[in-house]
C-alpha cells in the first residue's frame, strides 16, 4: 500500500519525501516544563501495541474510502506570514473555517450518513449538539434528503439555531445544558428510532474528519513537515488526523492542544484510561467535552504524540493572531491550535521547521468578541495588571505615571476609600511577562507595593470592572462565582431560590456571549447560617466556586478595608 517514501499512490500528486524528522530542540519538548507548560506526552505513540498498526490501517483504508466531498471542500493549506516571522518557523493555517458551515464537522457527520441503510434514511436522524455538529447533520441530511431532528440546549445562541433551521431540521431546545439536551435526545431515538450521529465516537465520523490529515499531506507542496496541531474536544478530529498523519508520513509530530479547562483527553492519556471531567469551561464551547471517544481514545494512545493544553487568554491571543493573518475571525475553539502551536514553539525551542495548525472553524458569535478583545493583549503578554498602593496625597498620581516611564497606561481604576493611602487598578502595556515582572520589581523598589493580578481570573472577569471602593457596612459577606445560563428566567430562579433569607451585598454580571453568564455574588451569611446556606448553593443547581483570600477582592472590595 505505501511506497518508500511511506506515501500512497492514492492521487496524482505527488507526496514528496518523508522528511519530516524532528529538528534537535534547544529542550525536549516531550519533557514537562515550569512555567505553565506540561504537556502529556503518550509514551505509547506511535505504536504501543501489537494491535497498534493494525488499528492505523483499518482507519486509513475508510479515510480513503470516504465520502465528503459531495458536501465538503477541499480547503487550503494557507500561509501565516507575520505569525511565522514571530516565531521564526514556517506556520500554515489549514482553513476549516472555509467550509459551507464554517467547520469541519461536516466531514464526518456526511460520511456516517452515507452509509446508513435504506430503512435507516427512511426513518431520519438525529443528534445532540449546541454547536457545530449540528450544522454538519443539518447540512448534510439536507443534501441527502433526509429528515433531522437536532435536539439544542435552550440556552443556545439564536445564530446557531437559525443556521440549523436555515437547512431545513427540526430543532428541539431542551434544558440548560448539552448533557439536558442529550437526554432528551436518547429518549426521542427510543420513541421514533432516528439514527443518533455521534459527534465523534463512531469509526466513520473520525474517517470523515481523517480527510483534513490527507489534505495536509497533500497541499504540503513537497516541504517536509514537522508538526501538525488538531484542536481536541471529543477526539474525532485528532484521531483521524493523527491516524493519517502517523500511517504516512510516521516521523511528523501531531500534537493535540486542549483548553485548561476542558482537558479531558490530556488526563485521559495521562491516567492510561477514560477520564470523566467533573466540569468543563464553556469559553471554547466547541471542545467542552467531559468524556472523550471510546474508538478516539484508543487511536490517540497509538498515535498522538502529546496533548499541550492552554488557557483562554491563550485562545483570545491566537484569534488575534489569525485575524491578523488572514483577517478572519475564528472561534475560541477553531483558534486552539495556534494558541497550542504558540506555546509548543516558545518552550520546545523548535525554529526553521515547517508547522501546521488546523483551524477547526468560525462560528462566533459577535457580542463575545468584546471579551476576545479584552483578553488578546493578556493572552499575548502584551498587558499586565496590577493593585499597586500609593500614598493618597496631592501629586501621588502624577509621581506613579513618572514611575511608569514611557509605558502606556491601558487602564485606570480608582476611588477614594481611605485617607492614608489608595488602592489602584491598573493596566499597563508591556513586551512580555518577564517585563512584566520586571516592572513590578521597578515599582516595588520606589516603595510601592504592588501585586500582580494578570492571572487573577476573578479580577479580569469581574473587579476591574467595580473598582470604587468597599463597603464599610457589609457584615459576614461571603464571595462566590456562579455560572448562570444565559436565558430568560435565570435570575428570577436564583432569586426565587435564595427567598429572601440572606441579603445579597454585591452582584456583578457582564455578557461575553456564551452559553452561560459568569456572575460574582456577595452574601450577608451570618456563621450560624452555614448550613441552610451550603443547602441553598446546592438545590440551585448552577455551577459555583467560592472565593477566600482572593487578592483582588481584599485589596478593592473587602467591606472595612
Amino acid at each position: 500500500m505505501y511506497n518508500s517514501a511511506g506515501d500512497l499512490p492514492r492521487r496524482s500528486t505527488d507526496h514528496g519525501s518523508c522528511e519530516g524528522e524532528a529538528c534537535p530542540p534547544k529542550r525536549d519538548p516531550r519533557v514537562a516544563r515550569e512555567g505553565g507548560y506540561d504537556p502529556h506526552v503518550n509514551e505509547h505513540a506511535p505504536t504501543g501495541s501489537d494491535s497498534g498498526p493494525s488499528i492505523l490501517d483499518a482507519l486509513l483504508r475508510r479515510i480513503l474510502t470516504s465520502r465528503v466531498y459531495d458536501v465538503a471542500r477541499d480547503t487550503p493549506l494557507d500561509p501565516a506570514p507575520r505569525l511565522s516571522a514571530r516565531l521564526g518557523n514556517r506556520v500554515h493555517f489549514k482553513r476549516e473555517d472555509l467550509q459551507p458551515v464554517f467547520s469541519f464537522k461536516v466531514r464526518g457527520a456526511y460520511n456516517r450518513m452515507t452509509h446508513l441503510t435504506a430503512a435507516e434514511r427512511a426513518r431520519g436522524v438525529i443528534t445532540a449538539s449546541a454547536g457545530n455538529h449540528a450544522q454538519g447533520v443539518a447540512c448534510s441530511a439536507q443534501k441527502l434528503g433526509l429528515r433531522a431532528v437536532i435536539v439544542m440546549p435552550r440556552t443556545t445562541p439564536s445564530i446557531k439555531v437559525q443556521a440549523v433551521q436555515a437547512r431545513g431540521a427540526e430543532v428541539v431546545l431542551v434544558g440548560d445544558s448539552y448533557s439536558d439536551a442529550q437526554v432528551h435526545c436518547d429518549h426521542l431515538i427510543t420513541e421514533t428510532g432516528l439514527t443518533f450521529i455521534h459527534p465523534f465516537d463512531d469509526p466513520l465520523v473520525i474517517a470523515g474528519q481523517g480527510t483534513v490529515g490527507d489534505e495536509i499531506v497533500r497541499h504540503r507542496q513537497g516541504e517536509a513537515l514537522h508538526a501538525v496541531f488538531v484542536p481536541v474536544g471529543g477526539g474525532g478530529l485528532l484521531a483521524g488526523v493523527a491516524g493519517y498523519i502517523k500511517a504516512v508520513l510516521p516521523n511528523v509530530r501531531v500534537v493535540g492542544v486542549e483548553p485548561f479547562e476542558s482537558d479531558a483527553m490530556y488526563q485521559s492519556l495521562k491516567a492510561g484510561h477514560r477520564v470523566t471531567l467533573d466540569h468543563v469551561g464553556i469559553f471554547a464551547d466547541g471542545v467542552a467535552v467531559r468524556t472523550v471517544g471510546a474508538h478516539t481514545f484508543q487511536i490517540a494512545q497509538i498515535a498522538v504524540d502529546e496533548i499541550v493544553r492552554v488557557s483562554n487568554d491563550e485562545m483570545c491571543a491566537a484569534i488575534k493572531d489569525i485575524f491578523d493573518d488572514t483577517r478572519s475571525v475564528m472561534e475560541p475553539a477553531g483558534a486552539l491550535s495556534v494558541a497550542g502551536l504558540k506555546r509548543w514553539v516558545a518552550e520546545s525551542g523548535c525554529h526553521d521547521e515547517h508547522l501546521v495548525a488546523i483551524l477547526s472553524g468560525a462560528n462566533m458569535n459577535f457580542d463575545r468578541l468584546r471579551f476576545v478583545a479584552e483578553r488578546a493583549e493578556l493572552g499575548e503578554e502584551r498587558e499586565a495588571l496590577f493593585a499597586v498602593t500609593i500614598p493618597e496625597r496631592p501629586g501621588a498620581y502624577r509621581d506613579f505615571c513618572i514611575a511608569l516611564g514611557q509605558r502606556v497606561v491601558t487602564e485606570f481604576n480608582y476611588r477614594l476609600n481611605g485617607r492614608q493611602e489608595a488602592h489602584i487598578f491598573v493596566g499597563v502595556g508591556v513586551d512580555s511577562r518577564r517585563d512584566a515582572a520586571t516592572l513590578a520589581q521597578e515599582l516595588r523598589a520606589r516603595g510601592y507595593e504592588t501585586l500582580d493580578l494578570t492571572d487573577n481570573e476573578m479580577a479580569k472577569l469581574h473587579v476591574r470592572h467595580m473598582v470604587g471602593g468597599a463597603a464599610p457596612d457589609v457584615r459576614s459577606e461571603r464571595l462566590y462565582r456562579f455560572e448562570f445560563p444565559e436565558r430568560p428566567g435565570a435570575l428570577t430562579k436564583f432569586l426565587d431560590t435564595l427567598g429572601g433569607r440572606w441579603n445579597i451585598s454585591l452582584f456583578h454580571y457582564r455578557n461575553h456571549g456564551a452559553d452561560f453568564g459568569r456572575v460574582l455574588v456577595g452574601f450577608e451569611v451570618p456563621d450560624d447560617q452555614e448550613g441552610p446556606f451550603g443547602t441553598f448553593l446546592e438545590t440551585l443547581g448552577y455551577p459555583y466556586q467560592r472565593e477566600v483570600d482572593n487578592p483582588a477582592y481584599t485589596r478593592f472590595l473587602t467591606p472595612g478595608a
